[in-house]
């Protein structure tokens, strides 16, 4: 599985509804509005790099309210759970 971070510029008065129409493309599997640089990111997961090109300028680029794209490819995810588990690794608690 592909996951892409996809930072989005939008019309600060369609914020709401252009979050909800990239939410609602297959391939995204989050939105968030947030504070800063840009306005929405979205968390994307494809089959295939191919597929990126399908689902980032041919459909989000496409909402309306949307004026731009970056978009960043993930290499490796790491989160708490991870490193909890890494460290239970041995001991009579892990599963």
């Amino acid at each position: 599985m592909i996951t892409a971070i996809v930072l989005i510029q939008a019309v600060a008065d369609s914020i709401p509804e252009t979050a909800q129409a990239i939410a609602d493309i297959p391939g995204v599997s989050q939105v968030y509005s947030c504070a800063g640089d840009v306005d929405l990111i979205a968390i994307i997961q494809v089959s295939a790099h191919e597929d990126l090109a399908d689902l980032i300028p041919a459909k989000i680029g496409k909402v309306p309210g949307v004026l731009g794209t970056d978009t960043h490819i993930a290499f490796r995810s790491y989160s708490t759970a991870d490193t909890e588990s890494a460290f239970a690794i041995g001991s009579a608690d892990a599963d």
